[in-house]
């Protein structure tokens, strides 16, 4: 993605403007999400909100695929994204505007949106069970700190962040990088020409991210990675993938990561079907299910970066893709809106006497309709709304251009 015009075999080459791919790709890992969330409704393994009465571990098995890179894609490219904020802004204006966009969104929602899923729990383990929602909201609401579980450092007999625990660590993350952006980019503009020398460099992050996952556990809360996992990504994200030395070699590679990370995760499989715990014991098994599964996940990030990140015409400053630019704005606030829909739909569907395919397709495509209205009519239009969700003011509309006078009437 952009950056500075320098020149030479150890500096900085000029990017290739935004990426409008990783826009549209974000957003489709957000969307994909509802496919996700719904299929949690029929696994056997996952304590999920709402559980249908009957339950398929073919669902497990395809949900694999997705947990395997999908929100360590979501961190890379916040790590992208960052550099060139921090670029922008400099630490400290990173800093306050993250805090703004990433902490707002994250206390409204955790207030007004995670009571309802965790309400929606009870109701559906116990028919007796009748609260209001009001009551329940309160005690939701009662909380305590707890610094031992860094950086989620609230607790309560109700309370949790639920799917925004993506925003908590992405917040983390982003906090955590500023006082040292100016190093870290630093040193990854000295590590970048050795890439260009030694192409296997390129699979090194993949080391601590088995290492990270097998001593430290996977956590089944976070889609089944360790949370220090994920600033490994963020901080790959920030480092390496905005300079063109690294996005050619990547291209070049794509095709052989990505092979090597189908192995990988094959090579996993068993740990997760057989024996003990695959996210925390410590048999030599699990360890070895765990090292291989992180190592999986960053060959097949590098490889779909690879495969996406294609030469294009040039673009005018500015010339940008209506999807791209549509989705790049939507990403956050779907993903603060899609779980309590999600969860809201499959409350009054597993009660249904239909197949389960059905009451996957009803769920998936009702919430997919809910959160893009309320996206587009409750979100998108007002100064307010876009505010709490994360997203910046709306541009001013350019005035219409001045209708030139008629030419004067011919004389008589």
């Amino acid at each position: 993605m952009g950056g500075d015009t320098e020149r030479g075999d150890g500096e900085r080459r000029p990017g290739s403007g935004r990426r409008g791919e990783l826009d549209v790709l974000r957003a489709l890992v957000v969307l994909g999400l509802v496919f996700f969330h719904t299929a949690l409704v029929f696994s056997p393994d996952d304590d999920f909100y709402v559980k249908n009465a009957r339950t398929t571990d073919a669902v497990t098995v395809l949900a694999g695929f997705g947990v395997v890179w999908a929100m360590p894609m979501l961190f890379l490219v916040a790590g992208l994204g960052a550099r060139h904020s921090i670029r922008r802004r400099g630490p400290r204006g990173f800093a306050r505007e993250r805090l703004l966009r990433l902490g707002v969104p994250l206390v409204f929602g955790t207030a007004l949106l995670c009571p309802l899923p965790q309400w929606l729990r009870l109701r559906a383990a116990d028919p007796g069970y009748d609260e209001s929602y009001g009551r329940f909201w309160a005690r939701f609401l009662s909380v305590r700190p707890d610094l031992a579980d860094f950086p989620f450092v609230l607790e309560g007999d109700h309370f949790e962040t639920g799917h925004l625990w993506f925003v908590v660590l992405l917040l983390a993350f982003c906090l955590l990088l500023a006082p040292v952006a100016a190093r870290l980019a630093a040193g990854a503009e000295r590590a970048a020409p050795a890439l260009r020398r030694r192409t296997l460099l390129l699979l090194l992050p993949a080391l601590p991210l088995a290492a990270v996952n097998a001593l430290l556990g996977m956590e089944e809360a976070y889609a089944g990675w360790n949370r220090w996992a994920y600033l490994l990504f963020f901080a790959c994200g920030f480092a390496l993938a905005d300079d063109e030395r690294v996005r050619e070699l990547t291209r070049r590679a794509a095709l052989p990561v990505g092979v090597l990370g189908v192995v990988l995760f094959a090579g996993s499989a068993p740990g997760f079907v057989a024996g003990d715990d695959p996210f925390t014991a410590w048999t030599p098994l699990a360890l070895v299910t765990r090292a291989l599964f992180g190592a999986a996940g960053w060959c097949w990030v590098v490889g779909i970066l690879g495969l996406l990140d294609r030469p294009r015409r040039p673009r005018v400053r500015g010339d940008r893709p209506a999807i791209g630019a549509y989705t790049a704005r939507a990403a956050l606030p779907l993903y603060v809106l899609h779980q309590p829909v999600v969860v809201a739909f499959a409350y009054g569907v597993v009660g249904w006497s239909a197949p389960m395919a059905v009451k996957y397709t009803v769920i998936v495509t009702a919430s997919l309709a809910v959160i893009l209205v309320l996206y587009e009519f409750g979100v998108r239009r007002t100064a307010v709304t876009r505010f709490l969700f994360g997203m910046r003011p709306a541009a001013p509309s350019a005035p219409a251009p001045a209708r030139p006078d008629p030419p004067p009437a011919p004389a008589r």
